[in-house]
């Protein structure tokens, strides 16, 4: 579906797409690379909500009757419509965040591979059961679905995030209620067309637009049982309080300040194409970003060069324009920001090294959102470019004179979610990934986030609840469990076994 400043989205209720009945307004959406607005976004309202997890509430009986594995066929579908959609997608993607399209085409083959993932749930959702806990007693345990889940998604992954929850929730039988954000609608429109075609009872998945009095209102409403949500710290903390309020079930994923650690062994040519992957890719709008580079001892003076070297050559432009290698940031408010911390920095004492603020260029739209990569050196630890999160293409280089030192100063940040090390050194591998205060770990890799099957698991102020996301811990976060005791007196032993079994001593199980 083509983009268009004329084009006001609906959203998709109850199996139809509807046009928002209780909007207290539209906002553009615009491409970051020229500043076009694409389309206009409903800010729709609690009428609006409360018809979408009414729609839910009411398939949720039906769908959970389905069977496991016709809900994973389902899901089999879905795939291949998505995948043949994939260009579709990852252009919708660049046009609306403005990722370069090879990051949007890496997106959304990592969407696909969370319905992959989704698509094990005959395996995934099995219980346990052990027979004759006690004489002629067996105990199960059994999954079942939570109900109606929500999820309320940021701007920087329009594609994948969504699909974090949605193939997991709906695989396990619960309904569902997505929230985009406003600032991304357009991707998951093409998402819940192919949804739509995959013949889904009406109200299984449901896509309401909308602003902050949609994500007020389902961290409140009594219809929703489970609230995934992806955004700053700050709104995490909000989210995870407002709906454990509420007795709902939560996931809230926050941000983060990755740390890159790079040892004196480090090879160097892959550590600097790692680095810069991590710190540059999707302009560093990623929660996964490598922001903080520590050098240990020497490392410092084998890195700089080349690492400044490979940066100053990366190609900025339009994310469509296949040899653009960053694109720009969301918005021109987002990138003005952005290099505010950058001279806030230099004046706390930081090196500008390599500065990407007012970035010109073939290719580069002056109404667009561009950021050049930027590289700080000489920062010091616990300033605020060290401790904030920038959200931006801004690198900063931290020098530590030991593993030790390099230790301490990841473990002093807030966050927690993913940090890597670069070295050839078993010991200091297995020292490092010991003793550190994160949730996921790289060794040699720059981004160290896991494949579908296995949980996307920051700590600290990264994340708030007790399941992450996607892998065993998404079954295990769209899923209750049920634990059935069971004896039965007529099993074909005789009258016998049931006067033996009275004759024994059973010790009562609390």
């Amino acid at each position: 579906m083509p983009a268009s400043s004329n084009r006001v989205l609906n959203n998709y209720i109850a199996g139809a797409w509807v046009p928002a009945a209780a909007a207290s307004g539209m906002l553009d959406v615009t491409n970051p690379s020229s500043g076009e607005v694409i389309a206009r976004v409903p800010l729709s309202g609690r009428a609006d909500l409360d018809a979408a997890v009414s729609a839910a509430r009411s398939a949720l009986p039906e769908w959970r009757a389905v069977s496991t594995i016709a809900r994973a066929r389902k899901l089999f579908l879905l795939r291949e419509r998505l995948s043949v959609r994939s260009e579709d997608l990852a252009r919708a993607v660049t046009i609306e965040m403005g990722k370069t399209i090879g990051d949007a085409r890496a997106e959304v083959a990592r969407m696909i591979e969370m319905v992959e993932a989704a698509c094990a749930i005959p395996m995934t959702m099995q219980g346990r059961v052990l027979e004759d806990v006690s004489r002629n007693i067996d105990a199960e345990m059994i999954r079942q679905p939570v109900g109606v889940c929500a999820a309320i998604a940021p701007f920087n992954f329009p594609a994948m995030v969504p699909f974090w929850f949605l193939p997991f929730a709906i695989a396990c039988g619960n309904t569902f209620v997505l929230k985009p954000s406003e600032q991304v609608p357009l991707t998951q429109q093409i998402a819940f067309e192919e949804l739509h075609a995959i013949d889904l009872p009406a109200g299984v998945v449901n896509l309401l637009n909308g602003g902050r009095e949609v994500v007020e209102g389902i961290l409140e409403h009594p219809g929703i049982d489970a609230v995934s949500f992806v955004g700053s710290a700050q709104v995490a903390k909000l989210v995870y309080e407002g709906a454990a309020r509420t007795g709902k079930r939560v996931q809230a994923l926050g941000g983060a300040k990755n740390h890159m650690v790079v040892m004196p062994d480090a090879v160097i040519e892959p550590t600097v194409s790692g680095i810069i992957g991590s710190a540059f890719g999707a302009a560093g709008q990623r929660c996964m970003a490598g922001s903080v580079v520590v050098t240990v001892g020497d490392a410092h003076q084998q890195l700089l060069g080349p690492l400044t070297a490979a940066a100053s050559a990366l190609k900025v432009g339009d994310g469509l324009d296949e040899s653009s290698e960053l694109g720009p940031v969301i918005s021109c408010d987002a990138r003005d920001r952005i290099a505010g911390y950058v001279e806030r920095a230099v004046a706390d004492g930081a090196r500008l090294v390599l500065d990407g603020r007012g970035v010109v260029g073939d290719g580069i739209d002056p109404r667009g959102a561009y950021l050049g990569p930027t590289i700080l050196d000489d920062v010091k630890p616990g300033t605020e470019i060290v401790e904030q999160e920038v959200f931006g293409p801004v690198l900063v280089i931290v020098r530590a004179e030991s593993l030790d030192q390099a230790i301490e100063i990841v473990n002093s940040s807030r966050f927690g979610n993913g940090t890597s090390i670069f070295t050839e050194s078993g010991a200091s591998v297995r020292r490092y990934r010991h003793e550190i205060e994160a949730g996921m770990i790289g060794v040699n890799i720059g981004v160290a986030a896991p494949v579908a099957f296995f949980p996307f698991s920051g700590w600290k102020d990264s994340f708030l609840g007790d399941l992450h996301a996607h892998g065993t811990d998404g079954v295990d976060f769209f899923t209750r469990k049920k634990t059935v005791t069971s004896r039965y007196f007529s099993s074909g032993q005789g009258s016998g076994a049931y006067f033996v079994e009275r004759q024994e001593a059973l010790v009562p199980i609390v």
